[in-house]
């Protein structure tokens, strides 16, 4: 049995260095079905690989907690 792998796209708004953007993908990490974080600063955009459905008040919260804004799913 294969294991799906979905890739959600995020807007994030505030990082500006590859710093910012560690810290971010850091946080998500943490999270129950989350496998890999990609973010780029430059662009604000944040792809996030998991296992299953994102629940999008947990990506919120993880970017608040790392000192960023979450403005959206692209």
């Amino acid at each position: 049995m294969s294991v799906t792998s979905i890739v959600t796209t995020y807007s994030v708004t505030g990082m500006t260095c590859g710093h910012c953007a560690a810290a971010v993908s850091e946080e998500i990490s943490r999270l129950p079905v989350v496998t890999s974080v990609d973010a780029d600063a430059p662009s604000g955009r944040v792809a996030v690989t998991s296992t299953g459905e994102l629940d999008d008040a947990a990506i919120q919260a993880a970017v608040e907690e790392a000192g960023y804004t979450l403005t959206g799913r692209l």
